[in-house]
C-alpha cells in the first residue's frame, strides 16, 4: 500500500470541520460558506518555506480580500507554536493546530515525503480553494511560498 499523500481533488465538497484558534476562538469552515476560502496546509511554523509563505499571504490580504477571499492556515504544530509565529509575523488569518492530523487526515495531505535522499512521514504543502457553496474549485499541491497568494489571486480570477 502506497503512503503517499492523495490531496481531494477539485470538484469534491470541502470536508467539514472545526477548531479553536490559539486564542480560543472557534472555527468552522462553515462560517465561510458564501465566500471563498483558501485552507492552506503547511508543515511547520517558523521554518523558511512556511515563514516565506505565510508572509507572503499575510503580505497580499487587502488584495485577497478586496477580491472575497479568506484564508486560514493548518499545521499539525500546537497552539502555542501558532500563538508565537502569528505574533513574530503579524499573521491576521486563523492558523489552526491540528497534531493529531484529524483536519489533515480528512483533505489527505499527509503521507510518504521524500528529501535529501530520506524517506519519512509527513504534511504535504497543499492548498484548496474552496467556492462559496463548499465546493473545492482547485488544489495547489505545490504552490510557490513565495507567491502563494499571487498564484491564489490568479486562480479565482477563472471563476
Amino acid at each position: 500500500m502506497s503512503t503517499q499523500a492523495q490531496p481531494l481533488e477539485a470538484g469534491l465538497k470541502a470536508p467539514a470541520f472545526q477548531s479553536k484558534t490559539f486564542a480560543g476562538h472557534k472555527i468552522k469552515l462553515s462560517d465561510y460558506l458564501g465566500s471563498y476560502v483558501a485552507v492552506y496546509f503547511y508543515p511547520k511554523d517558523n521554518t523558511p518555506g512556511c515563514t516565506n509563505q505565510a508572509c507572503n499571504l499575510q503580505n497580499h490580504m487587502g488584495k485577497l480580500t478586496d477580491n472575497g477571499i479568506s484564508i486560514i492556515g493548518i499545521s499539525p504544530d500546537k497552539n502555542e507554536s501558532h500563538e508565537k509565529f502569528t505574533d513574530k509575523y503579524g499573521l491576521s488569518f486563523p492558523l489552526i493546530a491540528d497534531p493529531e492530523h484529524k483536519i489533515i487526515n480528512k483533505y489527505r495531505v499527509w503521507g510518504e515525503k521524500k528529501n535529501y535522499g530520506k524517506t519519512y512521514m509527513g504534511l504535504h504543502r497543499t492548498t484548496f480553494l474552496i467556492n462559496p457553496k463548499g465546493k473545492i474549485v482547485h488544489v495547489f499541491t505545490r504552490p510557490k511560498t513565495k507567491e502563494h497568494a499571487e498564484e491564489i489571486l490568479a486562480k479565482i480570477k477563472e471563476f
